[in-house]
């Protein structure tokens, strides 16, 4: 936890918790947005121009809040103008780290063993989590943005002059709507499933699960055609996406949602098995991180055992390999 710009408690994985024993997320703390000619976003200030290899992404291939952000950096065709770092999958007592896994990078702009130093670079004084992910302005040195949702709809127009596209995660004519069931995702689901994992008390762990399987149970009933809207993939498809991938693997054990499996639901699962075929969003999943590092949170987990498979999902990755 940093507090003023110094580090000065270890990483915990319960950041808060309300009266009756509710996990509550920490709010991103750096709101700028990457614009077509560098104005003021919806939040922020002026200065973000789109620009090819001005911007860096880092992300744990571990988080669905930052696999979000890869999945529409594939989808939109910005792997050109925007490199990527991954961080470690294991946190450990400074939080987020470089280097020292497989598939982990060192961080090429400042050699900073741990996320929560580029933080303290864009802002002396921060206080928070060092959370992923992180849009880094490379010409400004310092943090665009560290709120995956402003990230995800930055890529959808952004760059559009230097790599049109003819992908719309967010159209307009149903903006209102998308909005909308983003927030029940999210809610009930995205960040249920956190709810659910660490809850502190019976009467949270309860109502988050609760919500987490009548949101699964309301979007199998909802899918009819190839995406939540119908023909039309949108953000919300994204946004469900990291969710579903990692449920079976981690949140069905880790985070004791375990009533029933993704694999239980055909509308879900074949709505998985879409997503993955999608060019490039495979390449945003890795397993071997993901349960590395849900199974390594020791609170949860103080053995550090990890399970195997499961089957279903290996077999689905190695299909759309």
């Amino acid at each position: 936890m940093l507090v003023d710009g110094k580090w000065t408690e270890d990483w915990q994985p319960v950041q808060k918790a309300d009266e009756k024993g509710r996990f509550v997320r920490q709010v991103s703390s750096f709101r700028n947005w990457i614009t077509p000619d560098g104005s003021a976003g919806p939040t922020g200030g002026s200065g973000f121009k789109a620009e090819p290899n001005r911007y860096r992404l880092y992300v744990a291939l571990i988080c669905p809040w930052a696999s979000r952000t890869l999945v529409a950096r594939k989808l939109k065709g910005l792997e050109n103008l925007i490199p990527v770092t991954v961080v470690n999958p294991v946190l450990d007592k400074q939080g987020w780290s470089f280097g020292g896994y497989p598939g982990a990078d060192t961080d090429p702009l400042h050699d900073a063993p741990h996320l929560h130093e580029l933080y303290t670079r864009a802002d002396p004084h921060v206080s928070g989590r060092a959370t992923v992910p992180v849009l880094w302005d490379t010409k400004r040195d310092t943090i665009v943005n560290n709120e995956s949702a402003d990230i995800l709809r930055m890529f959808d127009t952004a760059f559009e002059e230097l790599a049109p596209s003819e992908v719309r995660l967010y159209p307009q004519d149903i903006g209102a709507d998308i909005d909308a069931l983003n927030k029940q995702i999210y809610d009930q689901l995205n960040n249920g499933v956190y709810k659910a994992g660490f809850a502190i008390t019976q009467e949270a762990y309860d109502e988050a699960v609760d919500g987490v399987f009548a949101l699964l149970d309301m979007l199998e009933n909802r899918l009819s055609g190839d995406f939540l809207f119908g023909d039309r993939l949108t953000e919300t498809d994204v946004r469900l996406f990291v969710t579903l991938i990692r449920f079976d693997a981690a949140y069905h054990g880790i985070f004791k949602c375990d009533r029933r499996q993704i694999a239980d639901y055909p509308r879900l699962s074949a709505h998985l098995e879409r997503m993955i075929s999608l060019p490039g969003v495979r390449e945003t999943v890795n397993m071997d991180h993901i349960t590395r590092g849900y199974y390594s949170i020791k609170a949860l987990n103080p053995n550090g055992i990890r399970p195997t498979g499961p089957a279903h999902i290996d077999a689905l990755l190695k299909a759309a390999a």
